[in-house]
């Protein structure tokens, strides 16, 4: 799936397509629906949401002649998955920095006395 890594990502660094993004993180809508409620043609839109869905970030279903899209939790939960990883090393990556520049620093310090 496109949406491990950085890929999802990167799709949501277009203003665009973050927009299309949160809009159906807010219910699942239509092309027109979208369009109408961004300052962007129907194409556009239409362009957008086939790269999301490539990206594994949407998925879509037919209802009559158009095409309902929505959030792809699966692709979501692979990009949570990733930006958590990358969270917990930098948080891992700070820590070991405070403590190796915090000389005589001992967390022990702060505790209640028993």
């Amino acid at each position: 799936m496109a949406a491990y890594g950085d890929a999802g990502l990167g799709l949501l660094g277009d203003p665009s397509r973050r927009a299309i993004f949160e809009l159906l993180a807010r219910r699942p809508s239509s092309v027109r629906e979208l369009a109408d409620a961004l300052p962007i043609s129907r194409p556009a839109v239409s362009q957008h949401l086939r790269m999301l869905r490539e990206g594994g970030l949407v998925v879509s279903r037919a209802e009559g002649t158009r095409r309902i899209y929505r959030i792809d939790p699966e692709g979501v939960g692979a990009l949570r998955t990733w930006l958590e990883g990358v969270w917990s090393a930098a948080l891992t990556d700070f820590q070991k920095t405070a403590e190796a520049t915090a000389p005589g620093f001992d967390p022990r310090d702060d505790a209640e006395p028993t």
